[in-house]
């Protein structure tokens, strides 16, 4: 299983996703989140075809229903689920990601 935390920004939520693969193409994604968007997201999310949700971006079930229930665009609680789906199957390591504001 891998577990992924999500300190979102300014909104101050957290999230907790965990993704663990079932099958060669399905993963089982559980999402805890101070956001109710988040969580109503992630209700959706129970059970997801990785190499789908992979593939792009029009196609993939995680940013369709992102659409649906999250209401910032640039939330990066998706991606973070991604990157976990991505370490989950092997096909990335479980390397942190950050984004950092910088005086200009």
């Amino acid at each position: 299983m891998t577990i992924v935390e999500v300190n979102a920004g300014s909104c101050g939520f957290a999230t907790k996703i965990q993704v663990q693969k079932t099958d060669a193409q399905t993963v089982r994604v559980i999402i805890s989140s101070d956001c109710e968007m988040i969580t109503r997201w992630g209700e959706e999310l129970h059970s997801l075809d990785w190499g789908q949700c992979l593939r792009d971006f029009v196609d993939s079930p995680v940013f369709h229903f992102a659409s649906e229930h999250i209401g910032h665009v640039a939330c990066p609680v998706p991606v973070a689920l991604l990157k976990a789906m991505e370490v989950e199957v092997g096909v990335a390591l479980p390397v942190d990601v950050t984004i950092r504001f910088r005086d200009a």
